[in-house]
Parts: C-alpha cells; sequence; structure tokens
C-alpha cells in the first residue's frame, strides 16, 4: 500500500507539471502565430479534432458501459482509449491554433472582422454559440487535472477514491467531449 501511496504522490505532481503545461500552451496559441511554410495547410484540423472528440465522448460511454457491467479490464482500456484520443486531441488543436488565425462565428465573409451586418444577420445565435463554448473551454481547462488524477486512482488501485471522483469527472469529461464537436459544427459555415 505504502509504494501506491509514494507512486500516487509522484504522479500526482506529473498531473499538476502536465496541466500547467497544456494550459500554459492553450495561452500562449491564442497570442503567437507560427507561419506555416509555403504549400502547408492546416485547415483539416478542425474537423480531426472535433471527430477524436465525438469519438472521446463515443468510447466514454463505452467505457461506462463496460464498468456497469463490472467488465474492469475493457472499461480499462476503453479509458486508455479514451485518453488517446484526447492527446490526439490537444495535440492537432494547438498545432492548428498555433498556426492559424481565430475563426470568429458569423463572420460570413471570412475578413476577420465581425460586422454589424453579420451580428443582425446571425441574432442570439452568437451568444448561445459563446456561452456553450465558453462552458466547454472552462470546463476542458478546469477538468483536465482530474481526469488525470481521475486516473492515477485507478492506476495506483485505488479503486474507492477512483469511482468517488470517476462520479463526477466523467459528465465533465463527457461534456467537454460532446460540446466539442457541437462548437465545431456551429462554427464550421465560418472557416
Amino acid at each position: 500500500m505504502e509504494a501506491n501511496v509514494l507512486l500516487e504522490k509522484k504522479l500526482n505532481r506529473v498531473a499538476w507539471v502536465l496541466t500547467v503545461a497544456v494550459l500554459g500552451l492553450v495561452v500562449m496559441m491564442r497570442r503567437v502565430k507560427i507561419p506555416m511554410p509555403e504549400g502547408i495547410d492546416l485547415s483539416f484540423l478542425p474537423p480531426f479534432y472535433a471527430t477524436l472528440n465525438a469519438l472521446t465522448a463515443v468510447v466514454l460511454l463505452v467505457a461506462l458501459y463496460f464498468v456497469k457491467q463490472k467488465k474492469i479490464q475493457q472499461h480499462r482500456n476503453a479509458i486508455y482509449v479514451a485518453i488517446a484520443l484526447s492527446v490526439l486531441f490537444l495535440l492537432s488543436y494547438v498545432a492548428y491554433h498555433f498556426t492559424t488565425p481565430e475563426t470568429l462565428f458569423g463572420d460570413a465573409n471570412h475578413d476577420g472582422v465581425l460586422s454589424e451586418l453579420e451580428k443582425v444577420a446571425i441574432g442570439g445565435t452568437r451568444t448561445f454559440y459563446l456561452v456553450l463554448l465558453l462552458s466547454h473551454i472552462a470546463l476542458a481547462a478546469g477538468i483536465f487535472p482530474f481526469i488525470l488524477f481521475t486516473f492515477i486512482r485507478a492506476y495506483t488501485n485505488q479503486i474507492d477514491r477512483h469511482r468517488k471522483m470517476a462520479r463526477w469527472v466523467f459528465p465533465l469529461w463527457l461534456y467537454v467531449a460532446i460540446t466539442g464537436p457541437v462548437c465545431y459544427f456551429m462554427l464550421m459555415p465560418y472557416y
């Protein structure tokens, strides 16, 4: 048991370092733009990472099904897949946003400015989109370390603590995985 506690402490430190690094990247990608060489186009990334998010949601539901059926190894494997998909999502999301100007919801003429006419054309849909997007971003940032901590609890065989955490972490992770593709589909006409 002592070895598990020591391992948990080490892994928790790693989780915090990863959290700070990821949040730092996300903040930087809004401020720093890396020019791409001529002929390289990363416009395929938004549908790619939206698909990864959608697949993560499906895999999370599969993981839930397995744990309810007491198929623990299948549950564990599904969680590994969900984490791998989330890592791929994060890498592609950061790569896109480091290299591409931000797309504005409602910017029908793609000039990077939301005119009064464009605001009128989308009406209250923009408010709905922004609320959904902000809740998605805030929960994604806030839940990230807790996904890692929940995983660490299971990895270090602290199943009771894992279950307690998973009861509230799981629905938030699922919400983030579902709202990501919804935001993408709402933004898609403006890419």
